[in-house]
């Protein structure tokens, strides 16, 4: 991965967020961009700092751990995968904020000392094979997290695969029907972690405060 890749990369995402929130009526700065960088190494995460970024998402709790150490302590680091038990304890020293929550079995191990704010993981679209708590559930699960002591900072979603970005503005307009729902009863649920690489102007249309994009940033992975 070449310095060049990254810094064209970098260059064309930032430019299409604030195109796409001016589009909307919104504030560019009202967006923040998860570098995903799962899969790179350090130097190219390293190259990506050097351009000013300083919001890196990982998936994998075991690489966050190994890289974090390896980089300047003021990078924000979000960890985007699955939440496993096991992995938890490799998380909570690193993560500044987690975005996905998604059942109820992973609070006690979350509540047990102090956690990272948490994004809870919706299945929108109510696909078997995703995780994510379904939409009518998505209160529960706050308001049980919220009694634990955990912050909950908003909502996240992995939308269906789509042929076209287009297909996923449906999911994410649903996303945001239920922050804003939810929000009256929970005011600190105020983020929308959705969009990555190829739908990401679409999210920022409909509300995204976070966008976790890689492939478009980094290019493809080895």
């Amino acid at each position: 991965m070449s310095v060049r890749t990254v810094t064209e990369g970098l260059g064309s995402v930032v430019d299409r967020m604030a195109a796409a929130a001016t589009r909307s009526g919104r504030d560019p700065a009202s967006v923040t961009l998860v570098a995903v960088s799962k899969g790179q190494s350090v130097e190219t995460i390293r190259a990506a700092y050097e351009l000013g970024h300083r919001h890196f998402g990982e998936n994998r709790a075991a690489e966050l751990a190994d890289k974090a150490p390896q980089l300047p302590g003021d990078i924000v680091w979000h960890f985007v995968g699955t939440l496993q038990r096991r992995r938890i304890e490799l998380i909570r020293p690193v993560a500044a904020l987690v975005h996905s929550l998604d059942r109820l079995a992973l609070i006690d191990s979350w509540s047990r000392s102090p956690a990272p704010p948490m994004l809870v993981q919706v299945n929108v679209a109510a696909e078997q094979q995703k995780h994510g708590v379904a939409v009518d559930k998505a209160g529960d699960l706050v308001a049980a997290a919220e009694a634990a002591g955990i912050a909950c900072r908003g909502l996240m979603l992995i939308p269906p695969l789509a042929d076209r970005p287009e297909q996923s503005r449906p999911w994410f307009q649903r996303l945001a029907t239920l922050q804003r729902r939810l929000a009256v009863e929970h005011p600190d649920l105020v983020e929308l972690s959705m969009g990555m690489t190829d739908d990401f102007e679409v999210a920022i249309e409909e509300g995204a405060s976070l966008i976790r994009v890689g492939r478009a940033i980094f290019g493809a992975r080895r």
